[in-house]
């Protein structure tokens, strides 16, 4: 998607936003395990009222202004204003005016004052967004202003999070919060088996055996679950040292490892008979997943953490793990991030809110508490109060799954996104209804997206 640090980085971006924090995350619900959808609804506009503070000194002269826009804080407005009373209480000569804009008319009214010249200072992107507006040379470049930075370290971060929003070595926003897809399993059913419950270790190999010895058909019980979809499937090959795009920007959806990857996904129904049939329609209805995990039909499943709250309702104890890979791990990662406009005035200004709203204890502990989704942040001390918000008992996973996060691989064309993702979609769906093989289905989709790139 952009030059990145770390293997597992895919290239792309897509021009839709991201969902990963668009509501508490233990109140946002998913139809797919991998594909967020964000529910924000609401909009409010404000200013929060500086602080005195020792920290800086206040300055004689008027504070600088910074015109903030999010999307994400709907429903979260309280806790918006009490992170950026948080900053002004250390920082007197900065005052951030702030706006929430309804998730869906974000976009529209972003990129219309991109347009005009009048973008706000600051302005929340999901992670897809990030290189198109990078792209389009409209974001600030905060290279220099970190370096500036003398009391900056960059390990406040989780690597790959911080990595993610850099652009062709240009550090062009941060990770505010993000979300991720992990293996959920019912423990019951292990306990039953007398079967270890899944680690870290494990690979397609453990699982599998695993999941034969908890399928039970005649009781409708499965051993393990995932979708067979776009977006499942370009995290399942990079678990197979597999990959969409080239180094330099060609598609390579039909190399082996994804075919191999591919027909992995198939034959644990059609083959090893441990996941529901691929001709089920059951499994093609809002929700039949969730409900199927919920009601004890399957013992292990790749969804969203974004299910932790309705998960709660199980009538017996699960847990999560990161997912086996086959050749390695990888985990989707969606993300909203903080950028700034390449037009703003105050760049070093707006690189201090930048940080102390991603990264400050003092900020981000407040998110945590509300639920407000999750920072990418490595403190402990920080991070225990969201590990300690049970249910799942493992919940440091969510941010051990960060060590081996897969982007979403959009390609060179970002405004082909919807139709590179339909055409691969359609030669999935094929395959998964036996109409072609998996390498037919990934010859059929290397083609279409050569001629969507050419």
């Amino acid at each position: 998607m952009r030059t990145k640090s770390g293997a597992l980085l895919l290239l792309g971006t897509t021009i839709v936003l991201s969902a990963c924090g668009a509501d508490k995350e233990n109140n946002t619900a998913s139809p797919s395990a991998a594909s967020p959808q964000s529910s924000s609804t609401a909009s409010a506009t404000g200013s929060a009222t500086a602080a005195p503070s020792d920290s800086p000194a206040p300055s004689a002269k008027d504070p600088v202004t910074l015109k903030l826009m999010t999307y994400t804080a709907s429903g979260q407005e309280q806790t918006l204003k009490a992170m950026i009373d948080a900053f002004q209480a250390a920082n007197a000569d900065i005052k951030v005016d702030y706006e929430v804009v309804p998730y869906a008319d974000y976009t529209t009214k972003l990129n219309t004052l991109l347009a005009g010249g009048s973008a706000p200072d600051l302005f929340e992107v999901g992670y897809e967004n990030f290189l198109t507006y990078a792209a389009k040379d409209q974001l600030l470049d905060l290279t220099p202003s970190i370096a500036a930075d003398s009391s900056f370290k960059p390990d406040v971060y989780k690597k790959l999070a911080y990595d993610a929003f850099n652009y062709n070595g240009k550090q062009m926003g941060v990770t505010e919060s993000f979300s991720d897809v992990v293996l959920f399993y019912n423990k019951d059913l292990f306990d039953a088996e007398g079967l270890a419950y899944p680690d870290a270790s494990w690979t397609w190999k453990e699982e599998l055996t695993a999941a034969q010895k908890l399928t039970d058909a005649k009781k409708g019980i499965w051993g393990t679950y995932a979708p067979i979809q776009f977006y499942e499937f370009y995290k399942t090959i990079a678990q197979n040292g597999g990959g969409v795009w080239s180094a330099d920007g060609k598609p390579t959806l039909n190399s082996p490892a994804n075919v191999e990857a591919l027909q992995w996904m198939i034959d644990k129904a059609s083959k090893y008979k441990v996941s529901p049939p691929l001709n089920d329609d059951t499994f093609n209805q809002p929700d039949a997943d969730l409900n199927a995990f919920v009601n004890g039909k399957l013992a292990m499943a790749r969804f969203g953490i974004w299910n932790f709250a309705k998960f709660s309702e199980a009538k017996f104890n699960w847990d999560i793990a990161l997912e086996p890979g086959n050749t390695q791990k990888a985990h989707h990662f969606f993300a909203d991030g903080l950028v700034a406009a390449k037009t703003t005035k105050n760049a070093d200004a707006a690189w201090r809110f930048m940080k102390f709203f991603t990264s400050a204890p003092e900020a981000v502990s407040k998110r945590i508490e509300a639920g407000w989704s999750i920072p990418a942040v490595t403190d402990p001390a920080v991070m225990d109060a969201y590990y300690k918000q049970k249910p799942p008992e493992s919940k440091q996973v969510v941010t051990d799954a960060l060590d081996s996060l897969v982007l979403p691989p959009v390609g060179p064309k970002p405004e082909k996104w919807g139709e590179f993702t339909a055409a691969v979609g359609e030669e999935l769906d094929k395959a998964k209804l036996g109409r072609s093989s998996a390498q037919e289905a990934l010859d059929a989709a290397q083609k279409r997206v050569e001629a969507l790139v050419k």
